[in-house]
């Protein structure tokens, strides 16, 4: 019995110890966590997420812009953002293809970035003359050979510069902006990637033509006269390294991704945006590209973009814009061909045929 007592209070005294030991052991503190006590948010930093739903794009969407890109001549780029859902198409997206006048859309957002800080007016009144004249199209040119000068307000000149694509009106408020490097400082605040903004009309025009620019160039048909007068290898040498790696180069998929940011209200005041938008809305150049594939009732607003020909190639011919549908739901769209011998009403139906695409495969 002593023994079967003695063997009693062992197995007690056993249990007792484990039942304590486990308790001592988590109120253990190492004195690396004495000296470095965790941190306690009572308002924990808020994490920036984006609460779209990520829906994938109807396949059959995707098979059809795949079989558009393929079946295109010459360097193509498209991409597809839904606004609302987050998806994305892209073929080429993340190259860079020469933008030409669609990125008059960056000198806008930096003005009226501007604009929002107070440091620029709408009512801003500009003089310009003959100094300021630039080439191409540019019919403020015929105003100030008439009139010798004239003076116009920043928001007539957003207005000409963006939907008449008025070369010397953009060049104006490229200026009054603060210059090229205003308007890429504004690209890289705003994080929108892979976009570059040129030297301006005039210098970028005459480097891809291989010509050096002069004032007089702005005048008549001098520019045209000069470029056609160069040794034809001058010129293929020249628009070769430029679509090599244009100065003005950015990816189809940056520019959706702009749109995105500045259909959701993330890139300017509301009313810079609202005031934006709308003048896109009126944009009067390309009527024929991605516009005439937009179903009926829905809204389009865009900017077009046309470089310069060199025998039978043509380069940067762009379309980009913004598509919503009659239930709110929106598209950002981009086709930009860097370079292609496709004939301009092939062009033209290639950015009809997407834009006409996201219509039907919208989901109602």
């Amino acid at each position: 019995m002593a023994y079967v007592r003695f063997v009693i209070i062992v197995f007690c005294v056993s249990v007792l110890t484990a039942c304590v030991a486990p308790s001592q052991g988590r109120s253990v503190v190492s004195n690396e966590q004495r000296e470095t006590p965790r941190p306690r948010y009572e308002n924990p930093p808020p994490q920036k997420t984006d609460t779209r739903s990520q829906n994938r794009p109807d396949p059959a969407l995707e098979r059809e812009v795949a079989d558009l890109w393929r079946s295109f001549p010459g360097k193509t780029g498209i991409a597809i953002k839904s606004i609302d859902s987050g998806w994305s198409i892209g073929h080429r997206a993340d190259q860079d293809f020469p933008q030409q006048s669609v990125s008059k859309l960056w000198v806008a957002m930096a003005l009226l970035d501007k604009v929002d800080q107070g440091r620029v007016s709408l009512s801003d009144a500009i003089q310009i003359g003959p100094d300021d004249l630039t080439l191409f199209y540019q019919p403020l040119a015929a105003e100030v050979k008439r009139e010798g000068a004239v003076v116009k307000s920043v928001y007539t000149l957003l207005e000409r510069a963006l939907a008449y694509s008025d070369n010397t009106a953009n060049d104006v408020l490229l200026r009054h902006a603060g210059g090229p490097d205003a308007v890429n400082d504004f690209i890289r605040r705003k994080g929108l990637g892979k976009i570059k903004f040129g030297p301006g009309e005039r210098l970028m025009q005459s480097q891809i033509a291989g010509l050096k620019w002069s004032q007089n160039l702005s005048v008549g048909r001098k520019f045209y006269t000069a470029r056609a007068n160069l040794p034809i290898e001058t010129r293929r040498k020249a628009l070769a390294a430029y679509l090599a790696d244009p100065i003005d180069g950015a990816s189809p998929g940056a520019i959706v991704g702009a749109l995105d940011q500045l259909a959701r209200g993330e890139l300017l005041s509301e009313n810079s945006t609202q005031l934006l938008q709308s003048i896109l809305k009126r944009t009067r150049s390309g009527p024929n590209r991605l516009k005439a594939g937009v179903p009926a009732g829905w809204d389009f607003l865009h900017k077009t973009g046309t470089g310069q020909i060199l025998g039978a190639v043509s380069t940067g011919y762009n379309d980009v814009g913004i598509m919503t549908a009659p239930d709110g739901s929106r598209y950002a769209v981009a086709v930009m061909l860097g370079d292609t011998t496709a004939s301009i009403p092939e062009r033209m139906r290639l950015m009809q045929s997407v834009t006409r695409a996201v219509g039907r495969y919208h989901r109602r």
